[in-house]
């Protein structure tokens, strides 16, 4: 048996050939990005309108103005030469646009303020329940029953261990 024999039989990796690196987010299209991003952001309205106390005009302002600073992020990923992440860009710009010393912060922190970004992160995270990629769904036929059992056993760990955190915080708060 040669060295290319033994080699020939070795199992394929499931990850070859693929980038490690990931896109490059540059050949993002910026049309179709800043569309979804305004989906989203409508979308967000009725949920931001259920988890907290701010008027419909106040909610769709305060969106309005953070859809403003992804924007203005994504365009600095696009065209700045220097390369960050898109998330990096839109935190920097959101950082900078409500630094306290700075003096624009004053008129765009409150627009911004009463906006829950937990309620505001249940879009994205739908949506990425339900994209599921091929890759993963051969991973699932490969693996059969035993990641299903190991997912519900997951499931069933993380949802007891979230009941007994709130019991003993409950207990220690004296809510309970």
């Amino acid at each position: 048996m040669t060295a290319a024999d033994a080699t020939s039989q070795e199992p394929a990796d499931d990850l070859a050939g693929l980038e490690s690196s990931g896109p490059d987010e540059r050949r993002i299209a910026l049309g179709p990005t800043l569309r979804d991003l305004a989906i989203i952001s409508l979308i967000s309205v009725p949920i931001q309108a259920i988890a907290t106390e701010l008027s419909v005009p106040d909610i769709v302002i305060g969106l309005a103005v953070l859809y403003g600073m992804a924007v203005l992020g994504l365009l600095l990923t696009r065209y700045v030469p220097l390369r960050l992440p898109s998330v990096a860009w839109i935190s920097l710009v959101a950082v900078l646009f409500t630094l306290p010393m700075l003096p624009w912060a004053g008129v765009i922190f409150p627009l911004v303020e009463g906006i829950d970004f937990l309620a505001l992160a249940v879009p994205p995270l739908a949506y990425a329940g339900f994209a599921i990629s091929s890759l993963e769904i051969g991973v699932l036929k490969r693996s059969g029953w035993k990641i299903l059992l190991i997912a519900i056993l997951v499931f069933a760990g993380t949802y007891v261990g979230s009941a007994v955190v709130a019991e003993i915080s409950l207990r220690l708060t004296g809510a309970l």
